[in-house]
């Protein structure tokens, strides 16, 4: 099999370390190259060839922002992380990547000696994985489709960047995903008219989402609610980027905000959000309860909520995303008799989510993400 290559573009000596530390912990990764900005980053591709980016956002020379800019000019095409600690007062700035072709951000650990390292070297691999490899395979390569788990470090594997720091990275172990075995659900009720669309995604669900909304019919009724796992303080911009490219109203969800026909909510970073169906308006109520699946938002608790208020009357889309989460409960939606849709394997990023969710039989139809808004347009319009 063959590697991974990663480019990772710093202007810190330590943290250039300490990332490539975290990377190749695990077998199939290689750093092939380092750079202190965007302009060396430029330089070092042709010889290099990368097969993902990992990109800091303020640097001298050239910041994360320009290099994105200049990447787009080049037509370069290797898909970027953005690990920044820029991102937590410059969401606007991250948002603008994403929409110049990032793949996907990550914050940096606050220091670090901080107990989050772990957590951010896990989210680094997984993304490294899911986004180089595939970019990898596009170019030939053998990368062999890998299913994650989190285990504790045993002693005798990579230390930390720096002496000072004892804190040992997470290792992820590796097993190649068997072949998906669907047990179809037969729903208890018939499926009625479509009074709300919900979607659960994770990995890879920005630029998706971004693809989907924009072609989305401007004569669509139903409200829309979305789980999109993201950090807090990113949601607000995330659906303004959405905004300007949907037909439809997108905003950040709000306690209490009024389900209109036709208005796509996003779940605040950090909050659940749940559907209650009144008398004169349906609205939404966020909560911190304890995240579930490791999620908040959690895509599970947006449909338990639909389940209970809509019952055969909503249409349930789970995308691309590692873990599960989203998977019992749309199984549970389609059990009450409601319509539900997953996006298909070859077009994830991450086929996890969705493949939990068919593997338990709640996906009726499994939908490439070319076809994802075509789709949902045509069930939207006719029921």
């Amino acid at each position: 099999m063959d590697n991974i290559d990663v480019l990772i573009v710093d202007d810190s000596a330590l943290m250039r370390n300490l990332v490539s530390r975290m990377v190749e912990s695990v077998p199939g990764i290689t750093v092939v190259a380092k750079a202190m900005n965007g302009q060396m980053a430029l330089e070092k591709i042709p010889s290099h060839n990368p097969d993902v980016i990992i990109l800091d956002l303020e640097m001298p020379v050239m910041t994360g922002l320009e290099f994105m800019r200049e990447r787009k000019k080049a037509n370069i095409h290797i898909p970027v992380i953005i690990l920044s600690s820029i991102a937590h007062r410059g969401a606007a700035v991250t948002m603008e990547c994403l929409e110049l072709g990032a793949s996907d951000f990550l914050l940096k650990p606050s220091n670090v000696g901080s107990e989050d390292i772990g957590k951010v070297a896990d989210r680094l691999v997984e993304m490294v994985h899911s986004y180089g490899g595939s970019y990898a395979r596009k170019k030939g390569k053998k990368i062999p489709l890998f299913g994650f788990s989190a285990e504790k470090r045993t002693s005798g594997l990579a230390q930390a960047a720096s002496d000072s720091l004892e804190k040992k990275l997470p290792v992820l172990s590796f097993a190649k995903a068997p072949t998906a075995q669907a047990v179809p659900i037969e729903a208890v009720r018939e499926s009625g008219p479509i009074e709300i669309i919900v979607f659960g995604i994770s990995t890879g669900g920005p630029n998706a989402l971004r693809e989907v909304f924009a072609d989305l019919s401007p004569k669509i009724r139903q409200p829309i609610v979305v789980v999109q796992h993201m950090p807090a303080g990113f949601t607000a911009e995330f659906a303004a980027s959405l905004n300007n490219i949907c037909p439809l109203e997108v905003k950040e969800a709000a306690e209490g905000d009024v389900l209109k026909e036709g208005r796509i909510l996003i779940a605040p970073g950090g909050y659940h959000v749940v559907v209650e169906k009144r008398r004169l308006a349906s609205v939404v109520h966020l909560n911190q309860d304890p995240p579930r699946n490791g999620h908040r938002p959690s895509a599970d608790v947006l449909f338990q909520s639909v389940v209970k208020e809509y019952q055969a009357n909503a249409l349930g889309i789970i995308m691309t995303g590692m873990g599960k989460d989203g998977a019992a409960e749309l199984a549970e939606l389609r059990r009450a008799g409601s319509r539900t849709l997953g996006q298909d394997a070859e077009s994830c990023i991450v086929y996890g989510m969705p493949r939990a969710a068919f593997e338990l039989g709640a996906v009726q139809k499994q939908v490439p993400l070319n076809k994802m808004a075509e789709t949902i347009n045509e069930l939207a319009l006719k029921y």
